[in-house]
């Protein structure tokens, strides 16, 4: 669950003296919406991106001799005028519960990671977090199911459910317990097997309720 085996590497950037125009040519290209920007020693000082660039570039509404103004000053604005500065990275030793946090925190589509030294090895975004929890959990594929059911609030339930799965040898990926109000806990198995109705069966039998959704 580690970053540095889902990240996208090597990084494209580009430097603080790049000119808009440019650095938006790169971003259409490439169909991207972040790019890191790097100093000389490929060190991180800050990030461009495609909504810093919309608030440079001047509105369609403005009669066209303002927008050609504007438009002159962009041609001469370097990224270094515009960009981040105060930014959240992650290091390959951050975690998907990491990077999950810090995107839905900052409400971005992507995060650097730095190593030690502050250079950039990588960037992960929002894609590669989906990417990474599908193939994680086995998400899509085939036999791939989650089961919920209801805590029987007897003792050691997880450990009571491993048991019983690694008695039929059933593949599973995820054993999770949600905590409600006012009622009892919820576990979540997500299985991997054609032999769906065997679990069910063997659950029930350790007494557990098989919920439905």
């Amino acid at each position: 669950m580690y970053i540095a085996r889902h990240m996208t590497s090597p990084a494209l950037t580009v430097t603080p003296d790049i000119l808009l125009p440019e650095v938006r040519r790169i971003l259409n290209s490439h169909h991207f919406r972040h790019l890191p920007v790097v100093d000389d020693e490929k060190q991180l000082i800050g990030m461009i991106t495609d909504r810093d660039l919309r608030s440079a570039y001047p509105s369609s509404v403005l009669d066209e001799e303002k927008r050609q103004v504007i438009l002159a000053g962009v041609e001469k604005t370097t990224v270094a005028e515009i960009m981040s500065r105060e930014l959240c990275t992650l290091t390959p030793h951050s975690t998907l519960d990491d990077a999950l946090y810090f995107l839905s925190r900052d409400k971005v589509g992507m995060l650097p990671v730095v190593d030690e030294n502050k250079q950039i090895i990588g960037v992960f975004s929002v894609q590669d977090l989906m990417s990474a929890y599908k193939k994680l959990y086995g998400i899509g594929e085939r036999g791939s199911a989650i089961i919920a059911v209801e805590d029987d609030g007897l003792a050691k339930p997880l450990t009571r459910i491993v048991k019983v799965l690694e008695e039929l040898d059933i593949h599973f990926s995820r054993l999770t317990r949600v905590k409600n109000e006012g009622r009892k806990d919820t576990i979540y198995i997500r299985v991997h097997t054609m032999r769906l109705n065997t679990v069910h069966t063997a659950l029930k039998q350790i007494g557990m309720t098989i919920m439905v959704p």
